[in-house]
């Protein structure tokens, strides 16, 4: 969302304010009559141009436009965050059974801890919008990515298994040796050009094809490096979640459990380098986006429809 500060002349221009100025001076002129039309032609431009010299500077207007642009600020951050809860609950959707129940299941231990810390909110007249509370909704993204690529590794690793990729490279060795073999015989013998041209072309071929499986191969061999390190990530997110959730019902303590959050946010970090590290999953790159209500980590079905903030008070200028 835009963050810049607005520009009241600017805004002044597009204003109804700008129309009632322009019918408040010039219009009265000539609502006035011929009578007075040399008067009104000097006194018209005259207060035009001191409207548009004051009155974008007026604090009424101000907080006009602070109010339109907040409520435009809240409506696109709305949009992205539906637009980013149908593309959640799309993922969530086509993960396996057993890893939605994984999810399901530290889903329960984040309201496990709103439960606990709900008696300390950091923002008492906003419970929704408490950094804690969004935090954990970070945490379940990463989460959530995590268990869909590990599906999508074991799909692909699936695929190449039912294909033996390493017993194909076996065999296309043992064959593009024998090939050779014959070619360097044939080629001893001084056979004639068009038996050589045809045996090389086709240790040619099987040569490239060889190439292809070890090149597969390595692919294999990198997925199944990628798929131990995300179970690892999955099980060390899965240990923090919980162990927050400890933190939450043992202390009671705020600055701890703000602390621990932090942390564990903060090695995200690290997890998000490696996730883009994989060209295949960068789609699955992203944090969630600023929104006036909170995303939360439940299924968009099962959530209450979010409720806009009430804007108190005027919006600083910049924000």
């Amino acid at each position: 969302m835009d963050s810049q500060p607005p520009r009241y002349r600017r805004e002044f221009f597009k204003s109804p304010h700008h129309v009632w100025l322009g019918l408040l001076t010039f219009g009265a002129g000539l609502v006035a009559g011929p009578s007075y039309f040399l008067l009104s032609a000097l006194l018209a431009p005259a207060a035009y141009s001191l409207g548009w010299v004051y009155l974008p500077d007026m604090p009424f207007f101000r907080r006009w436009v602070d109010r339109r642009r907040q409520s435009e600020q809240q409506a696109a951050g709305l949009a992205e965050a539906a637009e980013f809860l149908k593309r959640r609950d799309e993922l969530l959707a086509k993960l396996s059974a057993s890893r939605r129940q994984r999810y399901q299941t530290l889903a329960a231990v984040c309201r496990d801890i709103e439960q606990a810390s709900a008696d300390q909110p950091l923002t008492p007249g906003d419970p929704a919008s408490d950094p804690l509370l969004r935090k954990l909704d970070e945490l379940m993204w990463t989460f959530l990515r995590m268990l869909t690529i590990e599906e999508a590794l074991d799909r692909f690793l699936e695929t190449e298994r039912r294909d033996d990729v390493p017993g194909l490279q076996k065999e296309a060795e043992v064959e593009v040796a024998q090939l050779s073999a014959e070619f360097d015989a044939l080629k001893a013998k001084g056979a004639d050009t068009g038996s050589l041209d045809s045996k090389e072309r086709l240790l040619s071929s099987r040569l490239e094809r060889l190439e292809v499986l070890r090149k597969r191969l390595q692919r294999i061999d990198q997925a199944q490096a990628n798929r131990r390190l995300v179970v690892s990530e999955q099980e060390r997110l899965e240990q923090q979640i919980k162990l927050i959730r400890a933190d939450a019902m043992a202390s009671k303590n705020a600055d701890a459990l703000t602390a621990r959050i932090d942390a564990t946010v903060e090695h995200l970090d690290q997890t998000n380098k490696w996730l883009t590290e994989m060209d295949e999953f960068k789609d699955l790159v992203g944090d969630i986006p600023a929104s006036p209500v909170r995303i939360g980590y439940e299924p968009a079905a099962s959530q209450v429809p979010p409720k806009l903030p009430q804007t108190q008070g005027r919006v600083r200028e910049g924000r």
